[in-house]
């Protein structure tokens, strides 16, 4: 198959079936209607097709004689955020979170960039006869919660698929559109999101001396977590530490029994964040105590995925093929990224080297006077990011050089006649 041509062929449909996925977001392990779509378009090329992997994900294997497997891999899921964009096909949808309360939801990450992208990249490959191997596509739920990757693969994902040689996939992110963001070694954070629930002792705001306040807990609390990074981590190390939410009572004038926070740590290095969760247990459970309370602070893990490690030696062997589908100069390297992903549970389960890489989203002419990756960081910082409500990625040219990026990736490991 000349990829050109057929890509251009393509493109309409896979313009429809992006603004159709953005449209119509779902919820992390409710992603039911974009696996069938998903499912559905792998049927129609011809690959072995396995649903329900992982409670919702989608497997396809595209067999053509001896030669590596290469495992390409989308996730699915939305976020609940309401969209902003005032696109003509923005997303009204609702859903039902963990919690039970509904909630709106969006494509604010791009998941639906990345499905779109390995259905064309699937459609190219299974057109094109110069290669030999298995491409298997991994449609992979509920990523945002950080379970989707782990859940296939306890779920018997490689009894399933054949084990891979190489786990590849891509994360479109606000660097112009035609510009390929790719490093060696760790390139995603690693994430630890705990929710802590601080015990006190209730009773009317007018008596607080017969109380033990969760709210003022809270908020020594979360003062004394500030110090974990900027105290007990080395200037040379990197780690964020974030409480995303503090909630606690209903009334201004009840003390309540409980407060709780929902923390999130970012680490790359499995030392820092040792020494980063160890400090954060000490600080919570020694300010429980300082205030009082007669119980102890109740620290669950919800979710965890291990930093994104691209091998070197992998990466150096794709990077030819990426250049040669944006040109000489736009495979950049954007540094250590903060925002984490579970793609590379699936290289550690099979024991494969794992390629990741940001795919460039953003209108290029928004960066028309940067010259260099500083200048392009600050036109960055004026950019809506993911989990915005405001972010869109453009669909030209970002899908079709997306498909072509999996397709030259791909191809770079696989058997050639």
């Amino acid at each position: 198959m000349d990829t050109a041509s057929g890509l251009e062929t393509l493109l309409p449909r896979l313009r429809d079936v992006y603004r159709d996925l953005h449209a119509h977001p779902e919820l992390s392990f409710a992603e039911h209607r974009t696996a069938g779509i998903a499912a559905a378009w792998l049927r129609e090329l011809g690959l072995t097709v396995t649903e329900g992997v992982g409670r919702t994900g989608v497997t396809g294997v595209l067999r053509r004689g001896e030669g590596p497997v290469v495992l390409l891999r989308a996730d699915m899921d939305g976020l609940p955020v309401a969209e902003a964009t005032g696109l003509a096909y923005a997303s009204t949808a609702r859903g039902v979170d963990p919690d039970g309360r509904d909630v709106p939801v969006m494509h604010a990450c791009g998941h639906d960039v990345h499905v779109t992208c390995l259905l064309g990249a699937l459609s190219v490959l299974a057109a094109d006869d110069s290669w030999t191997g298995t491409v298997v596509a991994v449609l992979q739920p509920a990523e945002e919660v950080a379970r989707g990757a782990a859940a296939m693969v306890e779920d018997g994902l490689y009894g399933t698929v054949p084990r891979p040689d190489v786990v590849l996939g891509q994360h479109v992110a606000p660097l112009p559109a035609g510009t390929i963001g790719l490093r060696a070694s760790p390139s995603f954070a690693a994430t630890d999101s705990l929710r802590i629930t601080l015990f006190g002792e209730g009773g009317h705001g007018s008596r607080p001396e017969a109380t033990v306040d969760p709210v003022v807990l809270a908020a020594a609390t979360v003062l004394r977590l500030q110090t974990v990074v900027s105290r007990e981590i080395a200037g040379t190390e990197t780690a964020v530490l974030t409480v995303g939410s503090v909630q606690a009572g209903r009334k201004s004038n009840i003390i309540p029994d409980e407060a709780v926070l929902l923390l999130n740590l970012r680490t790359y290095d499995v030392r820092v964040r040792d020494t980063a969760l160890a400090a954060i247990r000490r600080i919570v459970e020694g300010e429980a105590a300082t205030a009082g309370a007669r119980r102890a602070p109740l620290i669950e893990p919800i979710e965890q995925a291990p930093a994104v490690v691209n091998d070197a030696a992998g990466v150096e062997r794709t990077r030819p093929a990426l250049e040669a589908i944006v040109g000489p100069g736009r495979v950049v390297d954007p540094g250590p990224i903060t925002g984490s992903e579970d793609v590379g549970v699936l290289a550690e389960a099979a024991g494969a080297p794992c390629i990741f890489w940001l795919l460039g989203g953003a209108d290029a002419t928004a960066f028309a006077g940067a010259h260099d990756l500083e200048g392009i960081r600050a036109v960055l910082a004026s950019l809506p990011s993911n989990h915005s409500p405001l972010y869109a990625p453009v669909i030209d040219p970002t899908l079709e050089i997306g498909v072509r990026a999996l397709v030259g990736a791909a191809r770079s490991w696989l058997r050639h006649g």
